[in-house]
């Protein structure tokens, strides 16, 4: 960092003068984007209030503590963004509003909180979202590493989609390669000290998914975050009481990722994605479903990956490609610490 940069004080989060400024000069001009009838972010109320369109109104809370905090494809700004945007989207709610916290370190640089909140203000800006109200705190140095962001969302939705709404025959699908972030991260640390082209899929899911809840029957979806494409599975398998079968040779998976699972003796399968969806949709519709997915730039890679069946409900079969069948359990947590 340069001699003289300007860096994160105690005042800063201390609610006077010293945070207005912080909030004047570098977070509030890069969300300039309102919802219809919301209280202007300027107005710095202590709340909010939304004018929604007709429909359910959903909402999400979510705390980013990743390292590190700029990673290839990405950083936690971005990352907490999409990951809210990405929590509605996959019930079927086109997101509308957030708030945003922010838990700063004393001494963080503010050139970098601006490179985050403006990652972060991008995404918003670009699937609509309002930020509506936020917060902000600074603790001592060495009391945090570096920053931690928190986000709430409210979204609305037609149609609430759920992960237990699986039903036996329903097709399941990837949007799609799975475990990119995860293997980006650890790529990305120093500790690890390896060499890798491979980006982060963080990315927001709604316009991606939009069309397909619009022109198919989709029931159920799930974000394979944390414990990866493994524990969304068995989290829909136990939650609709079926059985999911799955094509392993089916699931795309870059050659990067597999590689680097295989070195540290990960499994892949069990690797974070923040930029893809599983979707279960109905055998008649997964044809179109495949089509409108293929349609878009963020899912060229989407793959139909496996079925629901009435066979051993609430667990998931991985058939593999020399034609053996295993349990995929459930992951016991994810194996690599701050990844999201």
């Amino acid at each position: 960092m340069s001699v003289g940069e300007q860096r994160i004080g105690p005042m800063h989060g201390a609610g006077g003068e010293v945070m207005g400024r912080l909030l004047a000069d570098h977070v509030l001009p890069k969300f300039a984007l309102r919802s219809a009838g919301a209280v202007d972010l300027d107005a710095l109320d202590d709340g909010a209030t939304l004018a929604l369109p007709e429909g359910e109104m959903v909402v999400t809370t979510d705390a980013h503590v990743v390292k590190p905090l700029f990673f290839p494809g990405g950083d936690i700004g971005r990352l907490a963004a999409c990951g809210m945007v990405n929590d509605l989207a996959v019930m079927g709610a086109r997101p509308v509003a957030c708030t945003l916290a922010m838990v700063i370190e004393e001494g963080f640089s503010i050139r970098d909180l601006d490179r985050l909140l403006t990652s972060c203000a991008q995404v918003l800006e670009e699937t609509g979202t309002a930020l509506v109200a936020g917060d902000t705190k600074v603790m001592g140095r060495g009391e945090l590493d570096g920053v931690v962001l928190s986000t709430t969302g409210i979204g609305v939705a037609r149609r609430v989609i759920r992960d237990s709404g699986v039903r036996p025959g329903d097709e399941l699908l990837v949007t799609g390669p799975i475990g990119d972030h995860g293997m980006a991260l650890v790529a990305a640390r120093d500790d690890f000290h390896l060499q890798s082209d491979l980006l982060s899929d963080v990315a927001p899911l709604w316009s991606l998914l939009a069309e397909v809840l619009e022109e198919t029957h989709v029931t159920a979806m799930k974000d394979p975050t944390r414990g990866g494409l493994a524990a969304a599975l068995n989290e829909m398998a136990r939650k609709s009481g079926v059985g999911l079968e799955i094509d392993g040779p089916s699931i795309p998976l870059r050659p990067q990722v597999t590689a680097l699972a295989d070195l540290l003796g990960l499994d892949p399968l069990q690797s974070a994605c923040e930029g893809r969806a599983v979707l279960a949709v109905r055998q008649e519709d997964v044809e179109k479903a495949l089509a409108l997915l293929h349609g878009h730039p963020s899912g060229r890679e989407a793959a139909v990956i496996g079925r629901a069946t009435e066979h051993k409900p609430g667990r998931v079969v991985l058939c593999t490609e020399v034609g053996g069948r295993r349990l995929l359990d459930m992951p016991l947590g994810d194996p690599l610490p701050r990844i999201c």
